[in-house]
């Protein structure tokens, strides 16, 4: 499993909307960090995005895994960075492959 850093930029003016959808997504998220897959999230805090920490078979099954967002499913993200990242230092180091 490899991990990787999900950038999330917001649309502008889709707070109603995330606010609407944050249950959902939360519930999605917290789902993901059960099974293992999710190692942090969190919005930014100029509420203009926000940083996810993934672990994931590869970036393809990520990008998949991403779609089902229910941000995504709402349309209120305008973009996706998706970076490969080796934690080698603190809490995430130990999930590094």
């Amino acid at each position: 499993m490899t991990v990787f850093a999900v950038e999330y930029v917001y649309v502008a003016e889709s707070d109603a909307v995330r606010d609407e959808t944050r249950p959902a997504h939360r519930a999605w998220l917290g789902d993901l960090a059960e099974a293992g897959q999710l190692l942090a999230s969190g919005p930014y805090g100029d509420g203009a995005g926000a940083l996810l920490v993934f672990k994931a078979a590869g970036e393809a099954a990520l990008t998949d895994l991403l779609m089902k967002d229910p941000f995504a499913e709402a349309g209120v993200i305008a973009g996706i960075r998706t970076t490969e990242w080796s934690p080698v230092i603190g809490l995430l180091a130990e999930h590094a492959s």
